[in-house]
């Protein structure tokens, strides 16, 4: 399936998920703006219980029919999938985002873009890694690409959007012979809340200062 599928249609993917959701869309924030409303809040007794607070109720919270139709066609692919699913994507990317601003990192820097986009594949990360050439540990940290070049990054960021294509494929649910809006009309659904905080967990993992 993978082999199938363009680069131009994996790149155009990562990009729209980290620049809709990380950099923000329409009525929702970007991340650093959701992570400055933590910590703002001065109810918080720590920068974990921030991260916490983040992850569990972001992760709760519907992004259904008003969100995704608000957007129209905005957002445009040679690749039709589902608003849900996509919305599913750039709103996971948004948390994992706001985990990095908590712990300090700034988004517009590619390496951190590089980890909200692993963040998004859970265990299946170390992996990716570690096919394109990047030796690790048992643990994907913030270390673990201090100073890789940056074509190794695009390289990773590509391999996480074959993932991404390839698991969506694999269900049945894109089509990859149109070039269609994949947000637009009434369309309905809600953010996966379990999966939503795998990923703010996973993201917390990897963001957290290492000593």
């Amino acid at each position: 399936m993978a082999e199938e599928i363009d680069e131009g249609v994996v790149m155009r993917l990562v990009k729209g998920v980290l620049s809709h959701g990380v950099d923000g869309l329409g009525p929702m924030s970007s991340s650093k703006e959701l992570a400055d409303e933590y910590l703002r809040d001065s109810s918080y007794s720590s920068l974990e219980n921030r991260v916490d607070a983040m992850i569990r109720w972001e992760a709760s919270k519907n992004f259904g029919t008003g969100f995704v139709t608000g957007m129209g066609g905005l957002i445009t692919l040679p690749v039709s999938i589902p608003a849900s699913m996509y919305a599913n994507w750039f709103v996971q990317a948004r948390l994992a985002g706001g985990v990095a601003s908590l712990f300090g990192y700034s988004t517009s820097e590619e390496r951190v873009r590089t980890f909200i986009l692993l963040s998004l594949i859970g265990d299946a990360g170390r992996e990716v890694v570690k096919n394109a050439g990047v030796q690790i540990g048992n643990k994907v940290g913030m270390k673990a690409l201090g100073a890789i070049p940056g074509k190794v990054l695009i390289e990773i960021n590509k391999k996480v959007g074959f993932r991404l294509i390839t698991k969506a494929g694999e269900k049945g649910i894109i089509n990859l012979t149109k070039a269609v809006p994949i947000l637009g009309g009434m369309v309905g659904g809600t953010v996966d809340g379990l999966a939503c905080a795998g990923v703010g967990k996973t993201a917390k993992g990897i963001f957290a200062r290492e000593n």
